[in-house]
């Protein structure tokens, strides 16, 4: 039921207001009995909080709603509100038919694995707490949140020389971070700002394909840098003075090494490029990696030595601030980093960079296949790992094979030094997985 990031999936199929249903009943029954919910502005969203919030309520928990936020405005408001949890029905950067659950602790956590498995073994065997008619649970309004989160980002960073900065919102809950800029003076051109559960500007996905507009806006004006949200704000991509799009893995070498000195340490993904290591050698500092998803770089960042968390995907963590991946922090920080006179693109060119190579392959059985898969990379490789997936480290690069938490594909990351040393290591990536494929049929 849980993938890398919650629940998600078609709405009215696979995400329908029985599940939102069960949910609810679930994490009430579970023992949280004070909870915030809200929702991105996907048009199935409304119908599925109200099937959520009648669940949490029917088994006896004391709901807060905040209606339309983004994601980490939930998150935060778990703790402000001393509530024991927080649920947003978003599906994230998914397309529009989509929708989802994402669940947090009061600490801003997402939910780890056996906190979701918890859940979703009640919902399999449809096992709640359910009250009397007397003992339903109330609800009310959760007002000032988006303010609130708002005054905590700003409080968070310095900008001495505030930019003009193009944000693009794509349709979803990312106005936020216009009002954090704006009060920490800086000019702001927004794209997309209306919301719209259709996404008609862009697709939710913030990517170099999606951004078009955006990276045509910063090249053809003084604008300073662009940045870009998907629906629920909890990824913060960026363009920087020329338009160009920023590698996501420079993205995070560069928060990397601002906020880490030597000894300090960076959680990041298995699939985290090798420029991400460099950036912190250069500084003293390391890089701690962890499995793929939030929930997991959240739980290696709540270490006294981690500085800060980050994913490829654009999820990016203070764990000082939060402990969820919060847009409109991200974006005000990266703000703050160009706002004493280096532009964003000088900043870029000062990361290097390698060649590397990623690519999903559709299987029928993923488990088999993994299971071949790693006994090939344990015979062929010396220096391999399994936190997540199949890891081989051969010095002057790397190659992942891993089955993804939400649909039916393995994925092949690599990356070397060289591009020549690239393309050898993907023939052999591709060849483990052709064979592990063919031995499970």
């Amino acid at each position: 039921m849980f993938g890398t990031s919650g629940i998600r999936g078609t709405a009215g199929d696979e995400v329908t207001t029985t599940l939102a249903l069960s949910v609810g009943r679930a994490v009430a029954s579970e023992g949280y009995d004070r909870v915030v919910v809200g929702r991105d502005v996907r048009e199935s969203g409304e119908a599925l909080l109200d099937a959520l919030t009648a669940g949490l309520r029917e088994c006896g928990a004391d709901v807060l709603e905040a209606s339309i936020v983004s994601t980490p405005t939930v998150a935060r408001a778990a703790s402000w509100t001393e509530s024991d949890a927080g649920i947003v029905v978003t599906a994230s950067h998914n397309p529009a038919p989509d929708n989802g659950l994402k669940l947090w602790s009061a600490s801003g956590q997402a939910f780890d694995p056996e906190q979701c498995s918890a859940i979703a073994t009640r919902v399999e065997r449809d096992d709640y707490d359910i009250g009397a008619w007397n003992e339903y649970g109330s609800i009310e309004p959760l007002d000032g949140a988006v303010d609130r989160h708002a005054r905590a980002v700003t409080d968070a960073v310095s900008i001495n020389d505030p930019p003009t900065v193009a944000l693009d919102i794509g349709n979803g809950t990312g106005a936020i971070t216009a009002r954090a800029l704006a009060d920490l003076g800086c000019d702001v051109v927004t794209l997309n700002g209306h919301r719209d559960g259709q996404f008609p500007g862009r697709p939710s996905e913030p990517t170099r394909e999606t951004l078009t507009d955006l990276s045509s806006l910063v090249e053809a004006t003084d604008v300073r840098l662009g940045i870009a949200h998907d629906s629920d704000a909890d990824r913060m991509v960026a363009v920087d003075d020329t338009g160009t799009f920023v590698p996501k893995d420079v993205l995070m070498a560069l928060f990397a090494r601002d906020v880490a000195t030597a000894g300090d340490v960076v959680a990041a993904p298995v699939d985290t490029s090798m420029v991400v290591d460099d950036a912190l050698a250069a500084v003293g500092g390391s890089v701690s990696r962890t499995r793929v998803g939030n929930e997991f770089v959240a739980d290696r960042a709540t270490r006294p030595d981690v500085v800060f968390g980050g994913e490829p995907s654009g999820a990016w963590i203070w764990p000082t601030e939060t402990l969820c991946p919060d847009g409109p922090l991200a974006a005000c920080k990266l703000v703050e980093l160009v706002s004493d006179g280096a532009s964003l693109s000088s900043l870029v060119e000062d990361v290097e960079t390698y060649p590397i190579y990623r690519q999903s392959i559709e299987v029928a059985e993923k488990t088999a296949v993994m299971d071949r898969i790693r006994d090939q990379v344990c015979e062929r490789y010396t220096d391999v790992g399994m936190l997540d997936g199949a890891y081989a480290d051969v010095r002057d690069g790397w190659i992942l094979l891993r089955a993804s938490g939400t649909e039916p594909v393995v994925r092949i990351t690599v990356e070397a030094r060289t591009a020549p040393r690239v393309d050898q290591l993907t023939a052999d990536a591709q060849g483990i997985l052709e064979n592990a494929i063919a031995g499970s049929s």
